[in-house]
């Protein structure tokens, strides 16, 4: 296979009470899993995308066979957006929650006014995404962009998702990340987040992507 899924960095209790245990174990384990096993699926068989790496799959759509694209585009766009949904959390005892410091911060303050400017911003994009999908923060042409997209789409497959850049961090909005606590209260959902947000991670993504 040439994908595995990657465990959690934490135990699925972790995060309550934000995110619920059972919640985490049916999203990681049965949503994600499923991902992983339908992507490898698609391009069984088929060595030249078999050794490359899944950001490299979705990067590239056009140059995967017009049969399993679609199906490469969803599952793989599942496996990278939740591979990093995971590494961006953190149990409040172990970073999650507070603020953004060093570059990160300062980049976020140069672009979108100030911290707490920029989480209603993200956050009113987030609401706003019909149906499922995923809001994020980018970074296109050395400055931070947010904006979101439909399904498992990422904006490593570019403006046909109608979002480019490199993710630095990505909120997953589809219901089952949240419908077991929060029904269909998404905006609560949207709220109790920010109390478990890895920042030092995602500093250290940022840092990458530039």
């Amino acid at each position: 296979m040439a994908f595995t899924l990657p465990n959690l960095p934490y135990d699925f209790a972790a995060l309550e009470p934000v995110i619920d245990a059972k919640t985490m174990q049916i999203h990681h384990d049965g949503h994600h899993g499923a991902y992983v096993k339908n992507l490898n699926t698609a391009i069984a068989g088929k060595a030249n995308l078999e050794s490359k790496t899944a950001e490299a799959l979705i990067s590239d759509l056009v140059a995967v066979p017009e049969d399993i694209r679609t199906a490469v585009r969803n599952n793989g766009g599942g496996h990278v957006n939740h591979s990093m949904f995971w590494q961006i959390l953190a149990p409040k005892d172990q970073g999650g929650g507070g603020e953004p410091s060093g570059a990160l911060a300062a980049a976020i303050v140069n672009d979108f006014g100030s911290v707490a400017d920029f989480k209603v911003k993200f956050t009113d994009v987030a609401a706003k995404r019909f149906g499922s999908g995923w809001a994020w923060l980018v970074v296109k042409g050395g400055k931070l962009a947010i904006g979101s997209t439909a399904n498992q789409d990422n904006p490593l497959m570019g403006e046909i998702v109608g979002l480019s850049g490199k993710p630095v961090l990505g909120l997953d909005v589809w219901e089952h990340a949240y419908y077991l606590k929060y029904q269909n209260r998404r905006p609560e959902y949207l709220a109790a987040w920010w109390q478990v947000i890895n920042w030092k991670k995602i500093g250290e993504i940022y840092a990458a992507a530039k």
